[in-house]
């Protein structure tokens, strides 16, 4: 049986606003679920977001238009 999570309830289990779990949600951004007009997530859902967010090596951004 699969467990459906709100956006609460995602939120504080990943330590994030609610706000960003809705605004990616809505954008597709992140994986999720709707159930009829109900913005749900699952565990693998769930971890598939905290992956997205690992951050890699740390790399220097380039400048807009401009040669160094």
């Amino acid at each position: 049986m699969v467990v459906l999570l709100t956006a609460e309830q995602a939120a504080q289990r990943l330590q994030l606003r609610v706000s960003w779990l809705r605004r990616k949600a809505a954008a597709r951004a992140i994986p999720c679920r709707y159930v009829g007009k109900h913005l749900r997530f699952t565990h693998d859902d769930l971890l598939a977001i905290a992956d997205q967010a690992e951050s890699g090596p740390n790399v220097p951004r380039t400048t807009r238009g401009r040669v160094p």
